[in-house]
């Protein structure tokens, strides 16, 4: 108990400091200081100009990595912002942290499960969007067919996307409402439809937009257009899903092979602890464990990228 105080206070005093140094960075600037070490104002100036530069790329650099991650969470359908998700994260690897190193005492596995608690809402997060994108995909080919209807009855392309938006389920009903919100602000619909392609990282949509840009520009019958490509992403699915077929017994044998030194292991130390407790105890036990592991990973992720074929 007196350990998870103390690092609950270490971080606490810690992240105080880091939130007052970086206040005092932000709010207040070093000419004063500067001035006093240069003779000459043109050389203050010079040094003022370098440190804003390096100000103003860091803050880009930032904002871009908040931009991702704010579109990652948009993608994945989380209505969280970007700063409570990195609260989350250090949340969780404080938690798992902590739980390691009271339950063993080791510095190695503490810091193991920092790492891991850091990187489990990233896993989570790449599952969500993974998940969601092939909702959306899967109902992509019913949302064209709606609009190829809407614009043969006589609608236009918004007043199409608004009957979608309408009649449509998640993730389709809030990604159309998104588009169309973008348009009430102002934005063209050729600028809401690339910013939709450039949001959601989707083939198929990134296809149906690209035709309709180019239809907008050149002229032609979109409704047959849309038809065309409804049936594209049909054949392309129906080519996936027998590549999947074919492909499940090399997928099943990357996981059995990995999880057969582990099923075996823990069926021996259920039968003669004494047996294989050398392998955890010996320095050779615990190399010939981490090469073991090591190649484990590496022979899973081969299979699964030869069984991976992209269409």
């Amino acid at each position: 108990m007196r350990e998870i105080l103390f690092i609950f206070m270490f971080l606490s005093i810690f992240l105080v400091l880091l939130a007052l140094s970086f206040s005092r960075k932000t709010t207040h600037t070093t000419v004063e200081s500067e001035m006093k070490k240069k003779s000459t104002i043109r050389d203050t100036l010079k040094q003022a100009n370098q440190k804003l530069t390096i100000l103003l790329l860091k803050n880009k650099k930032k904002s871009k990595k908040k931009t991702n991650l704010e579109q990652s969470l948009s993608v994945a359908g989380i209505p969280v912002k970007p700063e409570e998700f990195l609260a989350f994260q250090w949340l969780g690897a404080i938690f798992t942290g902590g739980l390691l190193h009271l339950l063993t005492s080791n510095f190695l596995l503490s810091f193991f499960g920092l790492v891991l608690g850091y990187s489990l809402p990233t896993i989570w997060l790449k599952r969500k969007q993974e998940k969601r994108i092939k909702q959306f995909n899967a109902g992509l080919p019913s949302m064209i067919t709606s609009i190829t209807g809407s614009l043969r009855a006589g609608f236009s392309l918004p007043q199409s996307l608004q009957m979608v938006a309408e009649e449509s389920y998640s993730p389709i009903k809030e990604e159309v409402e998104h588009v169309l919100l973008t348009m009430r602000y102002g934005t063209s619909l050729e600028g809401a439809l690339t910013e939709w392609k450039n949001r959601m990282p989707s083939n198929d949509l990134g296809l149906l937009i690209e035709a309709i840009i180019i239809q907008r520009q050149v002229g032609g019958n979109l409704a047959y257009l849309l038809n065309k490509i409804v049936e594209t992403i049909r054949e392309r699915s129906k080519i996936e899903n027998q590549i999947k077929t074919l492909t499940a017994q090399g997928r099943l044998s990357g996981v059995v092979i990995s999880l057969l030194p582990v099923a075996l292991g823990f069926i021996i130390y259920l039968m003669n602890p004494e047996y294989i407790g050398t392998l955890f105890t010996n320095p050779i036990g615990q190399a010939m464990l981490g090469a073991a592991l090591i190649g484990g990973i590496i022979g899973f992720f081969m299979i699964r990228k030869i069984t991976t074929i992209e269409v």
